[in-house]
């Protein structure tokens, strides 16, 4: 067990014949009583210290596991919304090819309508043409007939014959 500073104070020496100067010896002891006092309370004072900066290391060891901790899930938070998006994505893309293809489709049915709406009017003006043409044709034969010529004779005939009368 160590010394403490009583017990180097309380420290007897036998006296011999022509022994030590016991001033001199109690002097020293005072000395080393006063030494020693420092020590152990330096010793004191370090270990509080030690103490003290053990448990910052320990706090800090916790929020050092703790970040840690927090890193790992904010990585996997990331990562799980990284999936996410990518599925949403996926299904956004899918979902736009499946309109693309209904737009295009229906497009395409729009064009084939208006092809054959287009056909129709052709078949439809060629057929009008047609029948204009013979109207106008008819209309020319009527112009051209000699019953017009009939006819101019016989007004003037008829203006004749009123004159006459």
């Amino acid at each position: 067990m160590p010394l403490t500073p009583l017990d180097i104070h309380n420290k007897e020496f036998a006296k011999g014949f022509r022994g030590y100067d016991e001033d001199e010896v109690n002097e020293f002891l005072d000395q080393v009583i006063k030494d020693y006092e420092n020590i152990i309370r330096e010793k004191k004072e370090l270990e509080e210290r030690l103490n003290e900066l053990t448990d910052r290391i320990g706090h800090y060891n916790n929020i050092e596991e703790t970040l840690n901790k927090s890193i790992v899930v904010a990585q996997e938070a990331a990562e799980e919304v990284k999936r996410n998006a990518q599925k949403e994505a996926k299904l956004i893309i899918k979902e736009a090819e499946k309109n693309a293809d209904r737009i295009v489709n229906e497009s395409l049915s729009k064009a084939r309508k208006i092809a054959l709406e287009i056909e129709e009017l052709k078949k439809q003006s060629k057929v009008f043409r047609t029948r204009f043409k013979m109207l106008i044709e008819a209309q020319l034969d009527m112009l051209n007939n000699d019953d017009w010529d009939h006819l101019l004779e016989y007004e003037l005939d008829a203006t004749e014959l009123n004159s006459t009368k």
